[in-house]
C-alpha cells in the first residue's frame, strides 16, 4: 500500500490477484535454508520510476516458497503494466538494500501473467552474476466481488506422530482448486506444538480468498507437522467447499485426514486423524469507500516525535532541521500522508501534538502536548496549520524523551470510545525516528483501542532500526497484551522514502 500520491488514472479497472511461488532458489545461509520474501515493484507511466507496491511474508529455510500473501493489483487491458519481482533472503538484521541478501529478480509485465496459460507463468530470475537464481512462478486471478468475510475455528484429534522425540507440531494449509487441476495456497494457520489433538485460534479469511465467490469451488486442506529446518512433514489432506464449511454454522462437521501413501500401503489404514470444524461464520465486509458514502466522517490527529535522539533541529544532521530551501524528514511524512488523508476529513481541523519533549517555562516533560500550544482546542486548520504549529513547537520546546505512543493513543482512543454509531472513524498519525519505550503499554493500549473505530499509522523516519514498530503492526500475528489479542488489526506501519509513504 502506498500513500505517494493519488492514482494516475480514473478509468475503470479489474481486479487482478497474483500469487507467487519461487523453486531452487541460492542457498545464502551457513546453517540453514534461505529465508525468502519477494518485493514487487510497479512502474510509473509518467517517469517511468520504479516503486515498491508491496511484500510477500517471510518464509523460513526453504528455497521453494509458496507464499499466502497476495498482490492485488488494477489490471488495464490498453496498458503495458511493468512489473519487477525482487527475491531476497531476509533475517531480523536483514537491510534488504545490501547486495548480499539478493537473491534475484525478474521482469515481467501484468498482461504476461494473464495472458499465460491458465493464468500462470514461469520465469528465470536473474540478476546475481555467475549463479543460478531459480525460477519465479506467478498465477493472476480475476477477483470477484463478493465482499464476504468467513471466520472459522478448527481442532484435530489423534493425529499421526511424527517426532521421534515427541509428538507433532502440527498446522494446517488452506489450497483453493483451479480448473486446470491445480492449487493456489490461500492460508496457513499457526504451529501447535507438541500435540496430536490440536486447537488452532480462530481466524478469517476473505470468502474470495477461499473460492473467489464459487461457492462450490473444491478447498484442500493439507495438515503438516511442523520441523525447524523447514521440511515438514505431510501428515495427511481433506477436501471441502465452501458450501460445505458454511452448514458448520448449525452443526459441527468431522472430517478424516487421510495420507494417500499410507493408504496405499497399508491394508487396514483407516486414517491419519480427524479435523474438526467448530465455528464458522460469515460477515459482509464493507469498504472504506461504503463507510464515507454513507455519511461516517474521518477524524484526522497527528503525534510528532519530539525525542532528544532526533538530534538538535538547529543542525543539519537532525531530522527536525528547518532548512531553507527543503523539508525535515518530518514534515515530508507528514506531506505525504497528511494531503491524502485531509480530503476525508471535511472540516479539516486536525487535532496535533509533540511527545517527548521538556515544556517551558518550567521543562515538564509531556508526551501529549498540543502543538499550537492551546490545550483547549488542538486543532490546526489543514496540513499547512499543522505544519505551521510543528515548525513553532520546535523553536520553544527542548527535545528529550523517552519515547512513549501509549498517552496519545490513548487519548484519541477515548474520544473514539464515545462513538457507537458509525458517524466518525479516528485515524492517529505517529511519525517517529525509532525505538519505542513503552512497548508494554502501547501494546495494551493498541489491544483496547482494536474495538473501537480508529486506526494507526505509524511512519518512521531516519535510519534508525524499526522492529518494533513493525511488531505493533498485526499483518502477520495479532497485537496481543496480557494474554487477550487486539480484535483486528488497526495499526500500518512503515518509512518515509523519497517523499512517499511506503507500508
Amino acid at each position: 500500500m502506498s500513500f505517494s500520491g493519488a492514482s494516475e488514472r480514473s478509468v475503470p479497472a479489474t481486479k487482478i490477484e497474483i500469487t507467487v511461488s519461487c523453486r531452487n532458489l541460492l542457498d545464502l545461509d551457513t546453517f540453514s535454508k534461505s529465508d525468502p520474501m519477494v518485493v514487487l515493484y510497479t512502474q510509473s507511466r509518467a517517469s517511468q520510476e520504479w516503486r515498491e507496491f508491496g511484500r510477500t511474508e517471510v518464509i523460513d529455510n526453504t528455497l521453494n516458497p509458496d507464499f499466502v500473501r497476495k498482490f492485488v493489483l488494477d489490471y488495464f487491458f490498453e496498458e503495458k503494466q511493468n512489473l519487477r519481482f525482487d527475491v531476497y533472503n531476509v533475517d531480523s538484521k536483514t537491510n534488504i538494500s545490501k547486495p548480499k541478501d539478493f537473491l534475484g529478480q525478474a521482469f515481467l509485465a501484468l498482461g504476461e501473467v494473464i495472458g499465460g496459460q491458465g493464468s500462470r507463468v514461469e520465469r528465470p530470475l536473474t540478476g546475481v552474476p555467475g549463479k543460478k537464481c531459480g525460477t519465479i512462478l506467478l498465477t493472476a486471478e480475476e477477483l470477484s466481488n463478493c465482499r464476504d468475510i468467513a471466520t472459522m475455528q478448527l481442532c484435530a484429534n489423534k493425529l499421526d506422530k511424527k517426532d521421534f522425540f515427541g509428538k507433532s507440531d502440527p498446522f494446517l494449509v488452506f489450497y483453493r482448486s483451479n480448473e486446470d487441476g491445480t492449487f493456489t495456497i490461500c492460508h496457513k494457520t499457526e504451529v501447535v506444538k507438541n500435540t496430536l489433538n490440536p486447537v488452532w485460534q480462530p481466524f478469517s479469511i476473505p470468502v474470495r480468498a477461499l473460492c473467489n465467490g464459487d461457492y462450490d469451488r473444491t478447498v484442500k486442506i493439507d495438515v503438516y507437522d511442523w520441523d525447524r529446518d523447514g521440511s515438514h512433514d505431510f501428515i495427511g489432506e481433506f477436501t471441502t467447499s465452501y458450501r460445505e464449511l458454511s452448514k458448520a454454522q448449525n452443526q459441527f462437521t468431522v472430517y478424516e485426514v487421510l495420507n494417500p501413501r499410507k493408504k496405499c500401503k497399508k491394508k487396514k489404514y483407516v486414517n491419519s486423524g480427524t479435523v474438526t470444524l467448530l465455528s464458522f461464520s460469515v460477515d459482509s465486509e464493507f469498504t472504506f469507500v461504503d463507510y464515507i458514502r454513507g455519511g461516517t466522517q474521518l477524524n484526522f490527529t497527528v503525534a510528532i516525535d519530539f525525542t532528544a535522539s532526533n538530534g538538535n533541529p538547529l543542525q543539519p544532521t537532525s531530522l527536525h532541521y528547518m532548512s531553507p530551501y527543503q523539508l525535515s524528514a518530518y514534515a515530508m511524512a507528514l506531506k505525504a500522508v497528511g494531503e491524502i488523508i485531509q480530503d476525508y476529513d471535511s472540516d479539516k481541523l486536525f487535532p496535533a501534538y509533540g511527545f517527548g519533549a521538556k515544556l517551558p517555562p518550567e521543562g515538564r516533560i509531556s508526551h501529549q502536548f498540543p502543538l499550537n500550544n492551546n490545550d483547549e482546542d488542538p486543532n490546526c486548520a489543514g496540513i499547512e496549520g499543522v505544519l505551521e504549529s510543528y515548525f513553532q513547537s520546535l523553536r520553544t520546546v527542548q527535545l528529550y524523551g523517552p519515547t512513549y505512543f501509549a498517552p496519545v493513543i490513548n487519548q484519541v482512543a477515548r474520544a473514539a470510545a464515545k462513538i457507537s454509531d458509525g458517524s466518525q472513524y479516528y485515524v492517529l498519525l505517529i511519525i517517529t525516528d525509532g525505538v519505542i519505550s513503552d512497548m508494554t503499554q502501547t501494546k495494551e493500549a493498541i489491544v483496547s483501542a482494536s474495538s473501537l473505530p480508529m486506526s494507526i499509522i505509524i511512519v518512521g523516519v531516519g535510519p534508525a532500526m524499526f522492529e518494533a514498530m513493525e511488531e505493533l503492526d498485526g499483518d502477520d500475528v495479532r497485537v496481543s497484551s496480557r494474554g487477550r489479542y487486539a480484535e483486528r488489526d488497526i495499526v500500518q506501519a512503515g518509512c518515509c522514502s523519497h517523499g512517499g509513504f511506503i507500508v
